[in-house]
């Protein structure tokens, strides 16, 4: 599962045929409705630590965001986070047409979502990477829009308008990022997230065989000028946000060129507004070599960077042609990385062809020794439409879609290592790695790596941190069973790390959520 929701719209109306006269069943005045599916619970969701500061969700949802800036201007809109509130009849009701944005792993949620409005006679708009992967999954459908919607919408709507809307909209190229309005933040509670979202790229200029992004936005990074950045920086932080912001990138540094240009202005930007914004971000591992630009990211506010490590099994990076992460030490790469105070966050996968017999034990010892705190380890898993998906329907190892989640101890293939020393051996590094005891040795390693001088940014009310952490000291310290290494955790982060206690406190209640998440998956 991806970190990003990104702006690849898959447009779907259900319920009448194309010959239908459209002007008159669409009114030019729309009321739409914006509905984001539910997350189930997995690692990603962070559920149980952003609960303790008070939010409902981790992020908003991006996609619809941005396509509420590109809808008509006198159109009325409002957005359903069902991951914040609940989709009730009224809000369909309301409503002329549907807007759903969704992954692979939301689903389900998807499907009760279209099936209420269909039942309601409402039309649907369905979008998102995951039905832009999966058209043949989706109901019976009128209208499909494949790929990103920059030039498609607008056609969309124009054809609408003339009551002449086509079958199937699909961009002759993947559309410049130059034309992306500023996301509309005003359609979110924005109170009501851990983090805000923004997008300054699209692509990857990588060739791994099990990852779905170079499918879906190509190999040719795109994007947006330092003017549109900017812009966006300034149109939230006029909202009164403070706090995080993630830039959803799946490889933030997959346009080196445009990055460095970027940074001066962005490093200007925080300057100037005195550090309203903490960043984070997806990179590829050879950040590490570019000790210009991790120093631009550290005096930009950039906080913590997710890698796609995957292995430290040398055969199955060449495997997964994974080349860029053959030509470096992985251990020395992620040290480096935190030297310069950027917390790092990786994705691990077990299950490739050529994974040896050892491969849980060298998982475990490499996540110890990288003193990664969030280390999201997972089953490898085929996408649909991707170079491994391809490749296993070829051998006939197929045996099902994918569930979009792949911390849930499910396989859709059948694997090269016996499947059942395969689980059990995925299970047991996740209750290794999240046990309280090595968790927290973990973050204090991690801490332990930071350099005196990181740039702290502005934070959100005494107040809010005062109750988040009399939460997680009531949680962690006195409910826990394992409240005894909670509070050797403690005194070790008041001790030695003071000026990184928030950070540390933070660090407890993440390794909080995935404890809770690994005893669900390895019941």
């Amino acid at each position: 599962m991806n970190l990003s929701d990104t702006v690849c719209i898959t447009f779907v109306t259900i319920g009448k045929s194309v010959e239908t006269p459209y002007f008159r069943e669409y009114p030019w005045f729309m009321k739409v409705l914006l509905v984001y599916p539910e997350f189930p619970e997995t690692y990603w969701s962070f559920r149980h630590a952003i609960t303790f500061e008070g939010k409902r969700a981790a992020f908003p949802p991006l996609g619809l965001m941005t396509v509420s800036s590109m809808l008509p201007t006198d159109w009325e809109r409002r957005l359903v986070d069902m991951n914040v509130e609940s989709l009730w009849p009224d809000d369909v009701e309301w409503a002329d047409m549907v807007f759903i944005s969704a992954m692979i792993v939301q689903k389900d949620s998807l499907e009760y979502v279209v099936d209420l409005c269909r039942s309601m006679g409402k039309k649907i708009v369905v979008g998102g990477p995951y039905v832009s992967t999966s058209c043949e999954s989706l109901p019976d459908a009128d209208h499909i829009f494949v790929g990103e919607a920059e030039t498609t919408l607008p056609e969309f709507i124009a054809d609408l308008e003339a009551g002449t809307p086509k079958h199937i909209y699909k961009a002759a190229e993947r559309p410049s990022l130059h034309e992306t309005p500023v996301p509309d933040f005003s359609i979110v509670e924005i109170n009501a997230y851990s983090a805000m979202s923004i997008q300054y790229s699209r692509g990857c200029p990588f060739n791994c065989e099990f990852c779905d992004i170079i499918e879906i936005y190509g190999r040719v990074p795109r994007t947006k000028t330092n003017h549109q950045m900017l812009a966006e920086l300034d149109a939230l932080n006029a909202t009164g946000w403070s706090g995080l912001v993630f830039i959803v990138d799946d490889n933030f540094i997959g346009n080196k060129k445009n990055v460095r240009l970027l940074m001066p202005d962005l490093i200007s930007w925080s300057q100037a507004n005195k550090y309203p914004f903490s960043f984070i971000t997806e990179a590829s591992v050879n950040l590490a070599e570019d000790d210009a630009l991790l120093q631009s990211m550290k005096e930009a506010g950039f906080r913590r960077v997710f890698l796609g490590i995957e292995t430290p099994a040398e055969e199955s990076l060449k495997e997964a042609q994974k080349g860029q992460n053959t030509r470096r030490n992985l251990l020395e790469s992620v040290h480096w990385i935190q030297s310069y105070g950027i917390e790092v966050m990786a994705g691990f996968i077990v299950g490739f062809d050529s994974d040896p017999e050892d491969i849980f034990e060298r998982q475990m010892a490499f996540i110890r020794e990288s003193a990664i705190p969030l280390a999201m380890v997972g089953l490898l898993s085929a996408l649909p439409d991707t170079q491994l998906w391809r490749r296993l329907e070829k051998e006939g190892r197929l045996i099902g879609d994918s569930t979009g989640n792949n911390t849930d101890a499910t396989l859709n293939f059948v694997p090269k290592m016996n499947q059942t020393v395969l689980v059990d051996g995925f299970k047991s590094i996740l209750k290794n790695i999240y046990s309280p005891k090595e968790y927290y040795s973990r973050a204090l390693d991690c801490l332990s790596r930071f350099h005196v001088d990181r740039i702290e940014p502005r934070s959100s009310t005494i107040i809010k941190d005062l109750k988040a952490f009399y939460k997680i000291v009531m949680t962690l310290g006195i409910r826990d069973r394992a409240r005894r290494e909670f509070w050797k955790y403690f005194y070790r982060l008041v001790r030695f790390h003071p000026r990184d206690f928030a950070h540390g406190i933070t660090l407890a209640a993440m390794g909080y959520h995935f404890r809770q998440i690994t005893e669900k998956y390895c019941a």
